[in-house]
Protein backbone atom coordinates (compact mmCIF):
# COMPACT_ATOMS: atom_id res chain seq x y z
CA UNK A 1 0.00 0.00 0.00
CA UNK A 2 2.68 2.09 1.04
CA UNK A 3 4.94 1.52 -2.37
CA UNK A 4 1.06 2.27 -4.12
CA UNK A 5 0.59 5.65 -2.74
CA UNK A 6 4.33 7.06 -3.02
CA UNK A 7 3.86 6.10 -6.97
CA UNK A 8 0.51 7.69 -7.28
CA UNK A 9 1.69 10.42 -5.47
CA UNK A 10 4.59 10.87 -7.77
CA UNK A 11 2.79 10.73 -10.68
CA UNK A 12 0.82 13.42 -9.51
CA UNK A 13 3.42 15.96 -8.73
CA UNK A 14 3.38 18.60 -11.08
CA UNK A 15 6.60 18.31 -14.11
CA UNK A 16 9.76 20.42 -13.68
CA UNK A 17 9.33 23.63 -16.11
CA UNK A 18 11.61 22.22 -18.49
CA UNK A 19 9.16 18.87 -18.38
CA UNK A 20 5.64 20.77 -19.12
CA UNK A 21 4.19 19.88 -21.83
CA UNK A 22 4.16 22.62 -24.90
CA UNK A 23 1.15 25.23 -24.53
CA UNK A 24 -0.18 25.53 -28.03
CA UNK A 25 -1.68 28.76 -26.91
CA UNK A 26 1.63 30.13 -26.02
CA UNK A 27 2.06 33.37 -28.13
CA UNK A 28 5.06 33.70 -30.30
CA UNK A 29 7.40 36.56 -31.56
CA UNK A 30 5.56 38.87 -33.86
CA UNK A 31 8.78 41.03 -34.23
CA UNK A 32 9.74 39.39 -37.98
CA UNK A 33 12.98 38.80 -39.28
CA UNK A 34 16.20 39.70 -37.35
CA UNK A 35 17.04 43.01 -39.42
CA UNK A 36 20.92 43.64 -39.47
CA UNK A 37 22.45 46.12 -36.87
CA UNK A 38 23.52 48.21 -39.30
CA UNK A 39 19.69 49.18 -40.16
CA UNK A 40 18.69 50.58 -36.87
CA UNK A 41 19.21 54.46 -38.08
CA UNK A 42 19.61 53.90 -42.18
CA UNK A 43 18.07 55.86 -44.17
CA UNK A 44 17.41 54.85 -47.94
CA UNK A 45 18.50 56.76 -50.99
CA UNK A 46 16.94 55.47 -54.40
CA UNK A 47 19.74 55.78 -57.11
CA UNK A 48 17.97 55.91 -60.81
CA UNK A 49 21.41 55.56 -62.59
CA UNK A 50 20.28 56.44 -65.92
CA UNK A 51 19.07 59.83 -64.47
CA UNK A 52 21.50 60.27 -61.80
CA UNK A 53 23.94 62.23 -63.47
CA UNK A 54 24.86 63.62 -66.57
CA UNK A 55 26.76 60.40 -68.21
CA UNK A 56 23.88 58.16 -66.71
CA UNK A 57 26.44 55.29 -65.25
CA UNK A 58 27.89 53.44 -62.42
CA UNK A 59 31.33 54.94 -62.41
CA UNK A 60 29.90 58.52 -62.55
CA UNK A 61 27.27 57.45 -59.86
CA UNK A 62 30.79 56.27 -57.87
CA UNK A 63 31.47 59.98 -57.81
CA UNK A 64 28.56 61.19 -55.90
CA UNK A 65 29.07 58.72 -53.26
CA UNK A 66 30.70 61.07 -51.00
CA UNK A 67 28.31 63.73 -51.26
CA UNK A 68 25.67 61.21 -50.27
CA UNK A 69 27.63 60.19 -47.66
CA UNK A 70 27.52 64.09 -46.27
CA UNK A 71 23.54 64.32 -46.94
CA UNK A 72 23.44 61.26 -44.25
CA UNK A 73 21.95 58.16 -46.26
CA UNK A 74 22.64 55.08 -45.41
CA UNK A 75 21.20 52.30 -48.23
CA UNK A 76 21.39 53.08 -51.50
CA UNK A 77 19.16 51.49 -53.37
CA UNK A 78 20.39 51.33 -57.42
CA UNK A 79 17.39 50.25 -59.56
CA UNK A 80 17.71 47.60 -61.70
CA UNK A 81 21.42 46.99 -63.31
CA UNK A 82 20.43 44.10 -66.04
CA UNK A 83 20.19 44.62 -69.52
CA UNK A 84 17.14 45.10 -70.70
CA UNK A 85 14.45 43.70 -73.59
CA UNK A 86 14.38 44.75 -77.22
CA UNK A 87 11.50 43.30 -78.06
CA UNK A 88 8.09 45.14 -77.52
CA UNK A 89 10.51 47.35 -75.85
CA UNK A 90 8.64 51.23 -74.11
CA UNK A 91 10.57 54.34 -75.54
CA UNK A 92 14.33 54.51 -76.98
CA UNK A 93 15.90 52.98 -74.04
CA UNK A 94 13.13 50.98 -72.52
CA UNK A 95 12.13 50.11 -68.68
CA UNK A 96 14.91 48.99 -66.51
CA UNK A 97 12.41 46.49 -64.97
CA UNK A 98 12.09 44.38 -68.46
CA UNK A 99 15.38 41.92 -67.78
CA UNK A 100 17.27 40.35 -70.11
CA UNK A 101 20.25 38.61 -68.41
CA UNK A 102 19.97 38.66 -64.20
CA UNK A 103 23.47 38.11 -64.12
CA UNK A 104 25.29 40.65 -66.47
CA UNK A 105 25.19 44.70 -65.73
CA UNK A 106 23.69 46.81 -68.88
CA UNK A 107 26.29 48.13 -70.90
CA UNK A 108 24.93 51.46 -70.80
CA UNK A 109 25.48 51.67 -66.77
CA UNK A 110 28.99 50.33 -67.08
CA UNK A 111 30.55 46.91 -66.46
CA UNK A 112 30.41 44.37 -63.47
CA UNK A 113 34.22 46.20 -62.73
CA UNK A 114 31.60 49.56 -62.41
CA UNK A 115 29.66 47.61 -59.97
CA UNK A 116 31.94 46.52 -57.68
CA UNK A 117 33.63 49.84 -57.33
CA UNK A 118 30.56 51.72 -56.41
CA UNK A 119 30.11 48.95 -54.10
CA UNK A 120 33.51 49.31 -52.73
CA UNK A 121 33.30 52.56 -52.55
CA UNK A 122 29.93 52.76 -50.81
CA UNK A 123 31.29 50.38 -47.64
CA UNK A 124 34.40 52.47 -47.64
CA UNK A 125 32.01 55.64 -46.43
CA UNK A 126 30.03 53.24 -44.28
CA UNK A 127 27.19 52.82 -46.57
CA UNK A 128 25.19 50.04 -47.86
CA UNK A 129 23.94 48.66 -51.63
CA UNK A 130 20.76 46.77 -52.66
CA UNK A 131 19.74 45.89 -56.07
CA UNK A 132 16.40 46.34 -57.44
CA UNK A 133 15.41 42.76 -58.43
CA UNK A 134 12.93 41.98 -60.37
CA UNK A 135 11.26 38.58 -59.63
CA UNK A 136 7.66 38.06 -60.97
CA UNK A 137 8.45 38.70 -64.94
CA UNK A 138 11.47 39.05 -67.15
CA UNK A 139 11.64 40.38 -71.20
CA UNK A 140 10.19 39.01 -74.30
CA UNK A 141 13.40 38.18 -75.26
CA UNK A 142 15.12 36.58 -72.04
CA UNK A 143 17.11 33.59 -72.98
CA UNK A 144 14.61 31.79 -70.57
CA UNK A 145 12.18 31.92 -73.40
CA UNK A 146 13.45 29.55 -75.59
CA UNK A 147 15.68 27.71 -73.26
CA UNK A 148 13.21 27.07 -70.27
CA UNK A 149 9.44 27.73 -71.83
CA UNK A 150 7.78 26.04 -68.95
CA UNK A 151 9.04 29.03 -66.87
CA UNK A 152 7.06 31.24 -68.20
CA UNK A 153 3.07 31.69 -67.62
CA UNK A 154 0.51 31.14 -70.15
CA UNK A 155 -2.78 33.06 -71.02
CA UNK A 156 -6.07 31.12 -71.78
CA UNK A 157 -5.27 30.54 -75.24
CA UNK A 158 -1.91 29.67 -74.37
CA UNK A 159 0.45 32.52 -75.43
CA UNK A 160 3.12 34.28 -73.05
CA UNK A 161 0.92 37.08 -70.67
CA UNK A 162 2.02 40.32 -69.19
CA UNK A 163 1.24 41.25 -65.61
CA UNK A 164 -2.27 40.93 -65.77
CA UNK A 165 -4.45 43.89 -66.02
CA UNK A 166 -1.21 46.11 -65.81
CA UNK A 167 -0.06 47.99 -68.56
CA UNK A 168 3.25 46.03 -68.72
CA UNK A 169 3.48 44.94 -72.48
CA UNK A 170 7.41 45.31 -72.35
CA UNK A 171 7.54 41.80 -70.03
CA UNK A 172 5.87 38.43 -69.95
CA UNK A 173 5.30 36.90 -66.51
CA UNK A 174 7.04 33.65 -64.94
CA UNK A 175 5.58 30.91 -63.38
CA UNK A 176 7.21 30.12 -59.89
CA UNK A 177 5.08 25.84 -59.96
CA UNK A 178 8.55 24.95 -61.13
CA UNK A 179 11.10 24.75 -58.40
CA UNK A 180 13.80 24.93 -61.15
CA UNK A 181 13.14 28.48 -61.99
CA UNK A 182 13.05 29.11 -58.89
CA UNK A 183 16.47 27.41 -57.61
CA UNK A 184 17.85 29.85 -60.82
CA UNK A 185 16.39 33.13 -59.55
CA UNK A 186 17.56 32.43 -55.90
CA UNK A 187 21.11 31.28 -57.23
CA UNK A 188 21.13 34.56 -59.43
CA UNK A 189 20.30 36.90 -56.49
CA UNK A 190 22.97 34.98 -54.65
CA UNK A 191 25.46 35.31 -57.40
CA UNK A 192 25.28 39.81 -56.80
CA UNK A 193 25.78 39.11 -53.19
CA UNK A 194 29.08 36.63 -53.84
CA UNK A 195 30.37 38.64 -56.58
CA UNK A 196 29.33 42.29 -56.18
CA UNK A 197 29.62 42.34 -52.26
CA UNK A 198 25.98 43.74 -52.36
CA UNK A 199 23.58 43.84 -48.96
CA UNK A 200 20.39 43.22 -50.35
CA UNK A 201 17.59 43.81 -52.52
CA UNK A 202 14.78 45.78 -53.34
CA UNK A 203 11.95 43.37 -54.87
CA UNK A 204 10.07 44.45 -57.39
CA UNK A 205 6.35 44.14 -56.66
CA UNK A 206 7.02 41.54 -54.10
CA UNK A 207 3.81 40.54 -53.84
CA UNK A 208 3.07 38.94 -56.76
CA UNK A 209 5.59 36.02 -56.18
CA UNK A 210 4.87 33.09 -53.61
CA UNK A 211 6.00 34.08 -50.49
CA UNK A 212 7.54 30.62 -49.47
CA UNK A 213 9.89 31.75 -52.71
CA UNK A 214 11.44 34.57 -50.48
CA UNK A 215 11.21 32.93 -47.16
CA UNK A 216 13.75 30.16 -49.41
CA UNK A 217 15.87 33.38 -50.78
CA UNK A 218 16.03 35.15 -47.26
CA UNK A 219 17.50 31.72 -45.72
CA UNK A 220 20.11 31.38 -48.64
CA UNK A 221 21.51 34.55 -48.67
CA UNK A 222 21.78 34.77 -44.77
CA UNK A 223 24.07 31.73 -45.26
CA UNK A 224 26.21 34.11 -47.02
CA UNK A 225 26.10 37.56 -45.34
CA UNK A 226 23.76 39.61 -42.95
CA UNK A 227 21.06 40.84 -45.65
CA UNK A 228 18.41 43.92 -45.74
CA UNK A 229 15.27 42.70 -47.71
CA UNK A 230 12.63 45.81 -49.25
CA UNK A 231 9.37 44.22 -50.57
CA UNK A 232 7.38 46.34 -52.70
CA UNK A 233 4.38 45.49 -51.37
CA UNK A 234 1.62 46.07 -48.70
CA UNK A 235 1.30 42.62 -46.89
CA UNK A 236 2.41 42.40 -43.49
CA UNK A 237 3.02 38.46 -43.18
CA UNK A 238 6.08 39.01 -45.57
CA UNK A 239 7.92 40.77 -42.62
CA UNK A 240 7.69 37.35 -40.54
CA UNK A 241 9.97 35.34 -42.92
CA UNK A 242 11.60 37.21 -45.57
CA UNK A 243 11.28 41.23 -45.00
CA UNK A 244 12.67 43.75 -43.26
CA UNK A 245 10.65 47.05 -45.02
CA UNK A 246 8.00 46.98 -47.11
CA UNK A 247 6.37 50.18 -48.34
CA UNK A 248 4.04 52.12 -46.86
CA UNK A 249 2.16 53.81 -49.50
CA UNK A 250 -1.28 54.63 -47.53
CA UNK A 251 1.48 57.48 -45.93
CA UNK A 252 1.62 59.28 -48.68
CA UNK A 253 -1.52 58.94 -49.75
CA UNK A 254 -3.17 60.67 -46.73
CA UNK A 255 -0.81 63.81 -46.39
CA UNK A 256 -1.84 63.98 -50.18
CA UNK A 257 -5.00 64.28 -49.05
CA UNK A 258 -4.43 66.19 -46.28
CA UNK A 259 -2.34 68.44 -48.67
CA UNK A 260 -5.54 69.04 -51.36
CA UNK A 261 -8.40 69.73 -48.36
CA UNK A 262 -9.24 66.27 -48.56
CA UNK A 263 -9.27 65.46 -45.37
CA UNK A 264 -7.87 66.64 -42.23
CA UNK A 265 -5.35 64.78 -39.70
CA UNK A 266 -7.39 61.75 -38.89
CA UNK A 267 -6.24 60.47 -42.80
CA UNK A 268 -2.85 59.70 -40.83
CA UNK A 269 -4.71 57.58 -37.85
CA UNK A 270 -5.32 54.65 -40.25
CA UNK A 271 -1.92 54.40 -40.83
CA UNK A 272 0.17 54.62 -37.77
CA UNK A 273 -3.13 52.66 -36.40
CA UNK A 274 -2.68 49.66 -38.44
CA UNK A 275 1.22 49.74 -37.85
CA UNK A 276 1.08 49.27 -34.20
CA UNK A 277 -1.78 47.07 -34.19
CA UNK A 278 -1.67 44.63 -36.97
CA UNK A 279 1.80 44.35 -38.27
CA UNK A 280 4.75 42.60 -36.73
CA UNK A 281 6.79 44.78 -34.31
CA UNK A 282 9.97 45.07 -36.02
CA UNK A 283 8.60 46.22 -39.53
CA UNK A 284 10.47 48.60 -40.97
CA UNK A 285 7.34 50.61 -42.93
CA UNK A 286 9.03 52.41 -45.49
CA UNK A 287 7.80 55.83 -46.22
CA UNK A 288 8.43 58.76 -48.46
CA UNK A 289 7.27 61.55 -50.53
CA UNK A 290 8.56 60.62 -53.65
CA UNK A 291 10.13 57.68 -55.53
CA UNK A 292 10.38 56.17 -59.38
CA UNK A 293 6.96 55.39 -59.53
CA UNK A 294 5.49 58.64 -58.08
CA UNK A 295 7.63 60.95 -59.78
CA UNK A 296 7.28 59.63 -63.22
CA UNK A 297 3.41 58.91 -63.14
CA UNK A 298 1.68 60.70 -60.40
CA UNK A 299 4.27 63.79 -60.44
CA UNK A 300 6.53 65.35 -58.13
CA UNK A 301 6.62 66.08 -54.55
CA UNK A 302 5.69 69.81 -55.13
CA UNK A 303 2.54 68.50 -56.85
CA UNK A 304 1.52 65.93 -54.87
CA UNK A 305 2.15 67.28 -51.18
CA UNK A 306 1.98 70.92 -52.12
CA UNK A 307 2.09 73.74 -48.68
CA UNK A 308 2.22 70.07 -46.41
CA UNK A 309 5.46 69.17 -47.79
CA UNK A 310 7.81 70.87 -45.54
CA UNK A 311 5.41 69.23 -42.45
CA UNK A 312 5.79 65.62 -44.49
CA UNK A 313 9.65 65.93 -45.06
CA UNK A 314 9.03 66.53 -41.06
CA UNK A 315 7.33 63.59 -40.35
CA UNK A 316 9.49 61.26 -42.46
CA UNK A 317 12.06 61.99 -40.50
CA UNK A 318 10.48 61.36 -36.90
CA UNK A 319 7.48 59.50 -36.84
CA UNK A 320 7.65 55.75 -36.99
CA UNK A 321 8.64 54.17 -40.21
CA UNK A 322 12.05 54.09 -42.28
CA UNK A 323 12.66 56.77 -44.75
CA UNK A 324 13.41 57.35 -48.40
CA UNK A 325 14.55 60.08 -49.99
CA UNK A 326 14.42 59.86 -54.39
CA UNK A 327 17.67 61.28 -55.93
CA UNK A 328 17.02 64.42 -57.31
CA UNK A 329 14.98 65.60 -53.93
CA UNK A 330 17.97 67.29 -52.46
CA UNK A 331 18.41 69.49 -55.72
CA UNK A 332 14.49 70.76 -55.22
CA UNK A 333 14.00 68.08 -58.77
CA UNK A 334 10.62 69.99 -60.20
CA UNK A 335 10.03 67.54 -63.41
CA UNK A 336 8.79 64.28 -63.65
CA UNK A 337 11.97 62.01 -64.93
CA UNK A 338 11.09 60.09 -68.05
CA UNK A 339 11.50 56.57 -67.38
CA UNK A 340 12.17 55.33 -70.74
CA UNK A 341 14.39 57.91 -72.46
CA UNK A 342 17.59 59.74 -70.82
CA UNK A 343 16.46 62.73 -69.07
CA UNK A 344 19.55 63.90 -66.30
CA UNK A 345 18.37 65.48 -62.79
CA UNK A 346 19.31 69.20 -62.89
CA UNK A 347 21.44 69.04 -59.91
CA UNK A 348 21.56 72.54 -58.62
CA UNK A 349 21.96 74.40 -54.95
CA UNK A 350 18.42 74.17 -53.28
CA UNK A 351 17.23 74.63 -49.44
CA UNK A 352 15.98 70.79 -49.44
CA UNK A 353 19.60 69.79 -49.20
CA UNK A 354 20.10 71.23 -46.12
CA UNK A 355 16.73 70.91 -44.77
CA UNK A 356 17.29 66.76 -45.50
CA UNK A 357 21.09 66.63 -44.03
CA UNK A 358 19.71 68.51 -40.47
CA UNK A 359 16.60 65.77 -40.81
CA UNK A 360 18.99 62.91 -40.58
CA UNK A 361 21.30 64.48 -38.29
CA UNK A 362 18.75 65.47 -35.62
CA UNK A 363 16.97 61.52 -36.15
CA UNK A 364 20.79 59.94 -35.64
CA UNK A 365 21.17 61.68 -32.50
CA UNK A 366 17.72 60.63 -30.61
CA UNK A 367 17.83 56.73 -30.48
CA UNK A 368 13.80 57.53 -29.70
CA UNK A 369 13.68 58.09 -33.83
CA UNK A 370 15.59 54.91 -34.37
CA UNK A 371 13.55 52.26 -37.09
CA UNK A 372 11.48 49.49 -35.54
CA UNK A 373 12.11 47.63 -33.58
CA UNK A 374 14.73 49.54 -31.73
CA UNK A 375 13.04 53.32 -31.79
CA UNK A 376 10.44 53.94 -29.51
CA UNK A 377 6.39 53.44 -30.39
CA UNK A 378 4.50 56.62 -31.45
CA UNK A 379 1.96 58.14 -28.70
CA UNK A 380 -0.64 59.86 -29.51
CA UNK A 381 -0.84 63.25 -27.77
CA UNK A 382 -4.28 64.87 -27.89
CA UNK A 383 -4.49 68.42 -28.41
CA UNK A 384 -7.48 71.11 -28.14
CA UNK A 385 -7.80 70.93 -32.42
CA UNK A 386 -7.06 67.66 -33.07
CA UNK A 387 -8.44 67.72 -36.92
CA UNK A 388 -5.55 70.51 -37.76
CA UNK A 389 -2.64 70.11 -35.21
CA UNK A 390 -1.36 66.53 -35.27
CA UNK A 391 0.43 65.86 -32.12
CA UNK A 392 2.81 62.95 -31.06
CA UNK A 393 5.86 61.70 -28.97
CA UNK A 394 8.67 58.96 -29.01
CA UNK A 395 10.53 57.84 -26.23
CA UNK A 396 13.06 55.03 -25.90
CA UNK A 397 16.31 54.90 -23.83
CA UNK A 398 16.03 58.07 -21.90
CA UNK A 399 15.07 59.92 -25.06
CA UNK A 400 12.27 61.86 -25.85
CA UNK A 401 10.67 63.60 -29.04
CA UNK A 402 7.06 65.39 -28.94
CA UNK A 403 6.18 66.72 -32.86
CA UNK A 404 3.03 69.72 -33.29
CA UNK A 405 2.30 70.01 -36.76
CA UNK A 406 -0.41 72.24 -38.20
CA UNK A 407 -1.94 71.29 -41.35
CA UNK A 408 -3.96 74.63 -41.80
CA UNK A 409 -3.10 77.59 -43.53
CA UNK A 410 -3.63 79.64 -41.03
CA UNK A 411 -1.60 80.46 -37.61
CA UNK A 412 -3.22 77.76 -34.50
CA UNK A 413 -2.78 78.21 -30.79
CA UNK A 414 -3.35 74.59 -28.76
CA UNK A 415 -3.70 73.35 -25.39
CA UNK A 416 -1.66 70.16 -24.75
CA UNK A 417 -3.23 67.24 -23.10
CA UNK A 418 -1.47 64.81 -21.31
CA UNK A 419 2.10 63.95 -22.69
CA UNK A 420 4.29 61.36 -21.36
CA UNK A 421 7.45 62.40 -19.84
CA UNK A 422 5.86 66.19 -18.83
CA UNK A 423 9.00 68.79 -17.59
CA UNK A 424 11.76 70.82 -19.60
CA UNK A 425 11.73 70.27 -23.15
CA UNK A 426 13.85 71.85 -25.56
CA UNK A 427 12.65 72.59 -29.32
CA UNK A 428 14.73 71.99 -31.91
CA UNK A 429 16.47 74.99 -33.22
CA UNK A 430 15.18 77.54 -30.42
CA UNK A 431 14.66 77.38 -26.50
CA UNK A 432 13.93 75.31 -23.37
CA UNK A 433 10.16 75.54 -22.59
CA UNK A 434 8.13 73.80 -19.85
CA UNK A 435 5.35 71.26 -21.57
CA UNK A 436 2.85 68.93 -19.94
CA UNK A 437 -0.92 69.00 -19.85
CA UNK A 438 -2.51 72.41 -20.16
CA UNK A 439 0.51 73.85 -21.83
CA UNK A 440 -0.44 76.23 -24.81
CA UNK A 441 1.55 75.62 -28.33
CA UNK A 442 1.27 78.23 -31.15
CA UNK A 443 2.03 76.81 -34.09
CA UNK A 444 2.63 79.30 -38.34
CA UNK A 445 0.42 77.28 -41.08
CA UNK A 446 1.74 74.21 -42.61
CA UNK A 447 4.67 74.07 -40.21
CA UNK A 448 6.10 71.58 -37.35
CA UNK A 449 7.57 72.62 -33.79
CA UNK A 450 9.64 69.66 -32.74
CA UNK A 451 10.82 69.26 -28.82
CA UNK A 452 13.48 66.52 -27.18
CA UNK A 453 14.40 65.98 -23.60
CA UNK A 454 16.69 63.34 -21.84
CA UNK A 455 14.70 61.59 -18.48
Amino acid sequence: MIRALAALALALAPLPASAQPSDRFAPESFEGVKHPDWSRKAVIYQVNTRQFTAEGTLKAATREIPRLKALGVDILWLMPIHPIGEMNRKGTLGSPYSIRDYRAVNPELGTMADLKAFVDAAHANGMKVILDWVANHTAWDHPWVTQHPLWYARDWKGGHVSTPWWDWSDIIDLDYSHASLRREMAGSMAYWVREAGVDGFRADVAGYVPPDFWTDVRRDLEAIKPVWMLGEFNHRDLHLTSFDSSYGWAWAEALMKIAKGQADTGALYGFYSENESAWPTGAQRMIFTSNHDENAWAGTEFEQFGPALNNAFALLFTSEGIPLIYNGQEAGNDKRLKFFERDPIAWKNHPHAALIRDWIAFRDAHPALDNAPWGGRMVQVKNSDNQKIFSFARAKDGDAVLVAQNYSAEPLTVTLDELPHPGRWTEKGGKDVDLAKGATLTIAPWSTRVFSRRF
